[in-house]
């Protein structure tokens, strides 16, 4: 089994009348891989996924200072920003998935963020009274919104969309891409990824799953169809402070790194979107937890690496390739 994660994973190089589409946004590397009914429609889908991939990061990152989003943080403790219809689309997940969650998915943790800067070249552990402060502006529940606006009463709270983006932005082109007679394709931004149809030499997609403790090599991978699949991990991004690892996925119940002795999630769910947000709030509640949250999760499976062991739902096994 090829040693990555993504749709490339049983796919092997685009041939035929498929094409394979990569570009860099988001922060990470996206691909889309698809087959269409002619070279014209080819050429049409490939400008408009890039278009409105460029055109959702400009107008959502937290990162560019000029986006919606910067707008609406800009403003907290000020004034109502209006909203498109896009981002009201984003925050209505945000509120079923908080309700979902029991709050461990929080969009509004830029607070938390701010404190735990893990891409500084010489990250600082934050001292328990800013990690207080920043508690106090932190809970979606502060959040006030009404249809086509939204306000943050408190200077310094913030919401970053990292946590649902991505996956979003994965469903959007999914579908979209159904206005062009698409029926098999994969789309992966940065190893979150949703699939339909079959892959060029048929069958199922076959998905690998990083192992956690040796990314370098799969622990295993699943074979699916129309199905999307996330992974979440401490081990994808950390940092060291005094001598210690940090996760950069945060606890927002807490607003410290999340230390429970989990090293991975990857679930398996109707849309990447559903499978990106249970698998960091598996991630955060830890294997006793987490594990009873996806069994519950209607389509959904999944699988924790906790202390160095793989536990799995109960229905995960029909998926399941040995590595």
């Amino acid at each position: 089994m090829p040693q990555q994660t993504g749709p490339e994973v049983g796919a092997g190089a685009a041939r035929g009348d498929f094409d394979r589409l990569t570009f860099h946004a988001m922060g990470t590397q996206c691909q889309v891989l698809f087959r269409t009914p002619s070279f014209k429609v080819r050429e049409q889908f490939r400008r408009a996924v890039v278009a409105w991939v460029t055109a959702f990061e400009a107008n959502y990152s937290r990162f560019r200072p000029d986006s919606l989003v910067s707008r609406i943080n800009a403003m907290a403790g000020r004034d109502w920003v209006e909203t498109d219809g896009e981002l009201d689309s984003i925050l209505k997940l945000c509120d079923w998935f908080t309700w979902r969650t029991g709050g461990v998915f929080d969009a509004s943790t830029l607070p938390f963020v701010r404190l735990w800067d893990y891409q500084s070249d010489h990250p600082m552990i934050p001292g328990g009274e800013q990690i207080r402060r920043a508690l106090e502006l932190v809970g979606w529940s502060k959040v006030q919104r009404r249809p086509g606006g939204i306000f943050l009463p408190h200077t310094g709270m913030g919401i970053d969309l990292g946590g649902i983006g991505k996956e979003y932005a994965v469903d959007r082109v999914f579908e979209q891409s159904r206005q062009w007679a698409i029926e098999d394709i994969a789309v992966d931004f940065g190893r979150d990824l949703r699939v339909r149809g079959e892959p060029p030499e048929g069958g199922e997609w076959r998905v690998g799953l990083e192992h956690p403790l040796d990314p370098q090599r799969c622990s295993g991978g699943v074979a699916v169809r129309d199905r999307a699949v996330a992974t979440s991990g401490g081990y994808l991004r950390s940092f060291t402070a005094g001598g210690k690892s940090y996760s950069h996925i945060l606890d927002p119940r807490t607003g410290w790194p999340v230390d429970n002795g989990c090293q991975s999630v990857s679930v398996i769910a109707p849309t990447c979107t559903e499978a990106g947000v249970l698998s960091t709030t598996a991630f955060v509640l830890g294997r006793e937890k987490g594990l009873p949250l996806l069994e519950q999760a209607i389509h959904v499976e999944g699988c924790v690496w906790s202390g160095g062991e793989l536990f799995e739902t109960r229905g995960l096994r029909r998926y399941w390739i040995d590595p």
